[in-house]
C-alpha cells in the first residue's frame, strides 16, 4: 500500500505562493531527491499546471534544474481535474470517479506518492487519505495567498523536524 505525502513550501504564515519564494539550493537538491526516489505525483490541476513548465528544457537552466526536469519527467504522474481535456507526457487525466481512482492508486502502488494542491490534498486529508504532511517552513512574510491547509486542520501529531539548508525547518507531521 503506498503512503500518500502532502508536503509544500510554505511561508511563516502558512501561504504557499510559487512566484513570491523559491527553495535555495540546498532545499532545492532535497526536491530532486524527493521526486527521484518517489513511486508517483498526484497533482491537482493549478498546480500541475505550474509544474508543466519541466516539461520542457528552458535555456539557462543549471545542471540542478536539468536534473529535477529529469525526475519529474520520469515520474508518474495523475492529475485531478474536471476542467482539463488532457494530460501532457506520462501524466494520467483523473476526470471521473475520482474517489476510487485515488483509493486504488493507494492500493495498488507502494512507496510514497506525493500530493500536490492544496484542494486536491484538503479533499483527499478529508477522506482520511492523507498519511503524512510535510511542511517546509521559509523565513518570509507572505500576508496573504492560497493557504497550505485550504480548510480546517485536520488534527495532527507532531512526529519529526529537519533543517534544511540554512533557512527552512520541515515539520513532519500526521494524523492524530
Amino acid at each position: 500500500m503506498a503512503k500518500f505525502i502532502y508536503g509544500m513550501n510554505l511561508s511563516l504564515d502558512g501561504y504557499v505562493d510559487h512566484d513570491r519564494f523559491a527553495p535555495d539550493p540546498v532545499l532545492f537538491r532535497h526536491w530532486i531527491d524527493q521526486v527521484a526516489n518517489g513511486t508517483a505525483s498526484i497533482y491537482g490541476r493549478h498546480i500541475y499546471e505550474l509544474m508543466r513548465y519541466w516539461d520542457d528544457d528552458q535555456p539557462g537552466w543549471t545542471e540542478d534544474e536539468h536534473a529535477f526536469a529529469d525526475a519529474w519527467r520520469k515520474q508518474h504522474k495523475w492529475v485531478v481535474s474536471r476542467t482539463l481535456t488532457s494530460a501532457g507526457p506520462n501524466a494520467t487525466l483523473v476526470a471521473e470517479n475520482i474517489d476510487s481512482t485515488i483509493r486504488q492508486l493507494k492500493s495498488d502502488l507502494k512507496g510514497e506518492i506525493d500530493i500536490s494542491g492544496t484542494l486536491l490534498a484538503h479533499s483527499l486529508s478529508t477522506s482520511g487519505l492523507i498519511d503524512e504532511y510535510r511542511l517546509y517552513y521559509h523565513p518570509v512574510v507572505l500576508g496573504s495567498g492560497k493557504p497550505f491547509f485550504a480548510g480546517p486542520r485536520p488534527p495532527l501529531r507532531l512526529t519529526g523536524s529537519e533543517r534544511i539548508g540554512d533557512s527552512v525547518i520541515r515539520l513532519t507531521y500526521v494524523p492524530a
